[in-house]
């Protein structure tokens, strides 16, 4: 496994190479990372597994400067896994002159559910991703579907700009308990880890009410996030949308039995978490 800190190099390794595999991540590893690189070897030619912490995509009062750089253990997990090159650009290879042009994906997609707590995150997310896809040139990108509304405005990205890359989600890996893994389950302390697995149970509660219309959606919602709120958690959103654009369903939706998904996303002490559950 080779890692190159160059564009130019990037480029040399990878020339003559058709059919490119990529795993874009910010490092701090875990075994959901993992899982997508195994999923990317699936699709033949040499897989490329970006790190790169992603200023555009934080807002002033989270945590970029804290945000954990872990390359040479990173690197370690990645190399057992048939990852054949890691890509870790400095900020300044990345963006050697401010990043002036930048991509802004649909409001109605991007400004609701994260985008509303996390105002220009689909911007940065867009822009950073439209960027490594011209320094990788995949045929094959692989994201994980915990990052549910991440992966379809990115789906949509490659769609509206006939990018030919073809994008896969891989399935959100848990922990036993059923804790969907995350880079910010480290920041959690011991207790905290033990309750953290309630955002999961919550919206398996919410999954179950999606499709009986005899339950209000509003009402499911709020007691959805009562649930929460009783156990010392913040909740941002728990709610139900629609697979197809993360809208809320009608209640003649409902009856048909629609796709729909459940998405949350709270605060346990100092620690956001997200999670999601198709139903």
């Amino acid at each position: 496994m080779r890692v190159i800190h160059t564009l130019a190099e990037l480029r040399e390794a990878l020339a003559g190479h058709a059919r490119t595999a990529f795993v874009p991540t910010m490092g701090n590893l875990h075994a959901g990372h993992l899982s997508l690189v195994r999923e990317a070897k699936r699709h033949g030619g040499p897989v490329v597994a970006s790190i790169f912490v992603n200023r555009l995509q934080f807002l002033p009062h989270e945590d970029f400067d804290q945000y954990p750089r872990t390359l040479e253990r990173d690197c370690a997990l990645l190399a057992p896994e048939g990852c054949d090159i890691v890509f870790a650009p400095s900020e300044r290879e990345l963006y050697p002159e401010p990043q002036a042009y930048k991509v802004a994906p649909p409001p109605a997609l991007a400004d609701i559910l994260e985008g509303e707590f996390r105002p220009g995150f689909f911007t940065g997310v867009c822009t950073v991703v439209m960027k490594l896809f011209q320094c990788v040139q995949p045929a094959v990108a692989v994201f994980g579907q915990k990052d549910y509304q991440q992966l379809m405005v990115i789906r949509g990205m490659v769609r509206q700009f006939a990018m030919p890359i073809e994008i896969i989600g891989a399935p959100t890996v848990r922990a036993d308990d059923g804790l969907a893994l995350s880079s910010r389950n480290g920041y959690l302390g011991a207790s905290e880890r033990n309750e953290a697995v309630e955002l999961s149970h919550v919206l398996q509660q919410l999954a179950a009410g999606a499709h009986d219309p005899a339950r209000a959606l509003a009402a499911l919602e709020a007691d959805a996030a009562a649930a929460l709120r009783g156990r010392g958690w913040a909740p941002d959103y728990l709610t139900l949308r629609r697979r197809a654009d993360l809208l809320p369903p009608t209640d003649e939706e409902r009856l048909n039995r629609i796709p729909m998904v459940a998405l949350g996303a709270a605060r346990l002490g100092s620690t956001r978490l997200i999670d999601n559950l198709e139903c």
